[in-house]
């Protein structure tokens, strides 16, 4: 355990995170001042000291307490507003933390002291103020302390983002519906998706007022003048519906918005034990252009312990059939990290996934998120450390520069094994444009269904606004034209 006395600042949410990532204490306990009677053990102190525009930061960290590493700074913020100077000293705070914390930590720490899932934002900020790519380099070194490493794939996934995203235009929005049903449920999953066998009943249910709001939705954007450049269908897993189904789904979908500057239509087939020829024609029948098959890993005896229902063979079977049927792009996700799984394993995933060749691969790597049967019996799972986290994404880099597909976009989570990141691969003129938009928010994603949540854009003010669709699938259908009215008063 260590305790922690704030002196100065209320900053205790930032600083709790940033202790976390080194792995150091099992229990971090906050205390003021005057609490602090027994000194055994760790003791960290941070203290902010003002006097009119000039501030100095003070860290110590203790012992039984000795001292055993400190750090003070001396610094001027220019006052823009009252945001940008909260912003800039808890960025001076986590700095200093930070600075006595890796002088007793074995860890490397790669990602410095960010803790935020999109750090390529930051990277845009400074590409707009015309930054060099050195400038940045240097930036993000020194305000961050983020490594070269990680530096180097931030500037990486910006540099391609920016020729997707930029210039803005704000006639277009890209469209997001989720069919939140599946097979079963993966332990690892906290999504609110309903098993198949518990949920297929509802799916007709389900897909009639999902109609009304995808409707209603396409009546409002229209009056305000709103193309799609993407459509993104995803969930649970979209390919537990029927062939029918997703017919129907496709094409009231696409009578009723305005689709004269669409670029990209994906759809989720995730799940090879959901997909069939009759599935995959309709979708290629229907202008589908992109779809995702998501072996997660391609090892028997994982795939059975975390709740798949299919073998490698079917995932191969369902990658070639999609091919012959003439997908222009085919992502696959896979997860590094998963229980019982080491190197080899992984390798011999990726060596699976090199034959097949697709244009996209998305490594995640394990987010142990609170809701899922992973969290909530984690001692029953053996799982990767710290060192064999990384090992596994250097080794996933290796085989993504054979493969020649390069980073396009990349974002992080809490709770990820290693504390370290997802990265989409692509082949070039392959890039997912839905992923790209969504992670930098530039744009906005309007999401119909239950769970799903619209993300409203206003890049002239740099705001963002989120509009949540209810996530219990009974619910959505009795509210389903609240739904739409949540959306609206953001249109006016």
């Amino acid at each position: 355990m260590i305790k922690v006395v704030l002196k100065g600042h209320d900053f205790k949410y930032e600083v709790g995170e940033l202790i976390k990532v080194f792995g150091l204490f099992k229990e971090i306990c906050f205390k003021e001042d005057k609490d602090i009677i027994d000194k055994n053990g760790f003791l960290l102190i941070n203290e902010v000291l003002r006097k009119h525009d000039e501030y100095t930061v003070i860290t110590m960290l203790f012992e039984n307490n000795n001292l055993l590493s400190e750090d003070k700074r001396a610094f001027k913020i220019t006052k823009h507003n009252d945001l940008d100077e909260r912003k800039n000293l808890k960025k001076k705070i986590k700095i200093s933390i930070f600075d006595v914390l890796i002088k007793i930590s074995k860890s490397n720490i790669p990602w410095g002291i960010l803790t935020g899932i999109r750090p390529t934002k930051i990277v845009h900020e400074l590409l707009d103020k015309k930054y060099s790519i050195d400038k940045i380099n240097t930036f993000l070194k020194d305000e961050y302390r983020i490594s070269d490493e990680k530096i180097k794939l931030l500037t990486q996934v910006a540099i391609c983002e920016g020729k997707y995203i930029y210039p803005i235009d704000e006639e277009l929005v890209s469209l997001y519906i989720s069919i939140p049903f599946c097979p079963t449920r993966c332990v690892y999953c906290s999504f609110p998706s309903n098993p198949l066998k518990k949920g297929s009943d509802k799916s007709d249910q389900y897909l009639l007022h999902l109609k009304q709001e995808i409707v209603k939705t396409g009546q409002l954007l229209k009056v305000h003048g709103k193309k799609l450049e993407s459509i993104y269908i995803g969930g649970g897993t979209p390919t537990t519906l029927t062939s029918t189904q997703l017919d129907m789904l496709i094409n009231f979908t696409l009578k009723a918005f305005n689709i004269s500057r669409l670029k990209e239509f994906t759809v989720e087939a995730g799940r090879p034990d959901t997909i069939d020829r009759d599935k995959l024609t309709t979708l290629k029948l229907n202008g589908v252009d992109r779809i995702s098959i998501n072996p997660q890993t391609m090892n028997k005896e994982t795939l059975k312990l975390i709740g798949r229902q299919h073998s490698p063979e079917d995932i191969e079977k369902a990658f070639y059939t999609a091919k012959e049927i003439g997908f222009k792009t085919i992502n696959m996700d896979i997860i590094l990290g998963l229980p019982k799984e080491g190197l080899r394993e992984v390798r011999n995933t990726l060596e699976a996934i090199k034959k097949l060749d697709p244009e996209n691969l998305t490594v995640h790597t394990l987010a142990v998120k609170r809701s899922s049967k992973l969290n909530q019996d984690i001692e029953d799972f053996e799982m990767a450390k710290e060192a064999l986290a990384k090992d596994m994404l250097a080794l996933t880099r290796g085989y993504a520069n054979e493969m020649e597909i390069h980073p396009y976009y990349m974002y992080r989570q809490k709770y990820m094994v290693g504390n370290l990141e997802n990265v989409g691969y692509s082949k070039k003129g392959h890039e997912c444009i839905y992923n790209m938009q969504i992670m930098e928010e530039k744009q906005s994603i309007i999401a119909l269904g239950a769970g799903a949540i619209s993300k409203i854009a206003f890049p002239k003010e740099n705001r963002l606004e989120r509009v949540p669709n209810v996530k219990n699938l009974d619910e959505y259908i009795k509210r389903v034209d609240e739904m739409v009215e949540r959306k609206r008063k953001y249109f006016r």
